[in-house]
């Protein structure tokens, strides 16, 4: 009997997307089935270009059309993606972003800059559309760690003759940061009004086109710039970094319950523990648990959100970000490895917020 196009399509609705717990066929994830004699084609819309079930989902098609259709059908499976976005505001602020995602600790000293780094490279690696907003007006780190100090925005003219800047590209990343519009030795002593303006003007007065992911570099603690990202912007999730001790996890609690409070109620997406291990270049497969042992994991425990990784304690993070060449880049070091899984997981725990989540809105915080 001649395979048909309805044999394929009933075959898949046995396959299920595994972070999401419906099948490909009800989440529209099929399109593009061809049949010719035994000859099968088939294309899989994964909800990011990140995804790590990727050849989990592919082998799961095959399977099931050798199953249920014909063993002996040559199966060929395309894999593309379309991001999703969890926005459900209608307001022309960043409408191009489909995720605007947080990258906050609660306490500096954590390595949150290089963490967002490395996470924004990897996730324009995979093929996503990637944007930064490095949010520490006060501290700016990310120009250093994409080795840009010298860098300088351009500016150019949109709609009604409205001017517009430029961000900065680099490594498939487009970023912003006061480090770009000061002198690199310069101090930025402003309160806190003219840190938050100066995040509005990044938002609105920044031409950022159509990107996938917007991370927003935060500074420490819970500030003016927080409450400002949080009424501006329709915030899709917020990562939180952390390292393995007591001090360190006391102020990451207090960073993840300011966006659990309900009148700002944003999604925590999970937790990064970075500095979890020490382990020698010489030595690769011994662990030394420098700043105590399990910190990040117990807090994600703790809070009911997932464990996104554990960044380990290595010179060549060190190195590569003063070199302004994040380590992620650099395909032969592990750490470049463990970057990359953070990448996969993050954009996971979007598409499965997306799906399963209310639409995202500004916040409205009443004074």
């Amino acid at each position: 009997m001649a395979i048909t196009k309805e044999d394929i399509l009933k075959a898949l609705s046995y396959v299920e997307e595994p972070d999401l717990g419906k099948d490909l066929v009800t989440l529209n994830m099929i399109e593009d089935v061809q049949v010719d004699g035994k000859n099968v084609s088939l294309t899989v819309i994964l909800t990011t270009p990140a995804c790590p079930l990727k050849d989990l989902i592919r082998n799961a098609c095959v399977n099931a059309v050798h199953a249920m259709v014909d063993k002996e059908a040559d199966v060929t499976v395309n894999m593309t993606s379309r991001v999703t976005s969890g926005r459900g505001d209608t307001s022309e602020v960043l409408n191009g972003v489909k995720n605007i995602i947080a990258v906050a600790s609660g306490k500096g000293g954590v390595g949150k800059s290089t963490v967002t780094s490395n996470l924004a490279i990897a996730l324009a690696q995979s093929g996503a559309r990637v944007g930064l907003i490095d949010a520490d007006i006060s501290g700016p780190s990310i120009p250093t760690m994409f080795g840009a100090e010298q860098d300088r925005p351009l500016m150019v003219q949109g709609d009604h003759g409205k001017n517009y800047i430029q961000p900065v590209e680099k490594y498939g990343v487009k970023m912003m940061s006061i480090g770009f519009l000061t002198p690199a030795d310069g101090a930025v002593v402003w309160r806190g009004p003219m840190a938050s303006s100066a995040l509005r003007q990044f938002i609105s007065d920044v031409e950022w086109g159509e990107l996938d992911y917007l991370l927003l570099d935060l500074p420490p603690g819970t500030s003016d710039i927080h409450l400002t990202m949080v009424q501006a912007l329709p915030v899709t999730g917020a990562v939180i970094v952390t390292t393995p001790q007591k001090v360190a996890l006391a102020d990451a609690v207090r960073g993840l319950q300011m966006f659990r409070q309900p009148q700002i109620n944003v999604p925590v997406l999970g937790v990064v523990e970075n500095m979890a291990y020490f382990t020698p270049a010489e030595l690769p497969e011994n662990k030394y648990y420098i700043f105590g042992e399990g910190g990040g994991k117990a807090l994600a425990e703790k809070f009911d959100v997932t464990l996104l990784g554990q960044v380990p304690i290595v010179q060549s993070i060190r190195e590569s970000g003063d070199a302004g060449t994040p380590v992620v880049m650099q395909n032969d070091s592990p750490a470049s490895g463990v970057f990359k899984e953070l990448a996969q997981a993050v954009a996971q725990q979007v598409s499965v917020r997306n799906a399963t989540l209310a639409k995202t809105k500004p916040v409205e915080i009443k004074s």
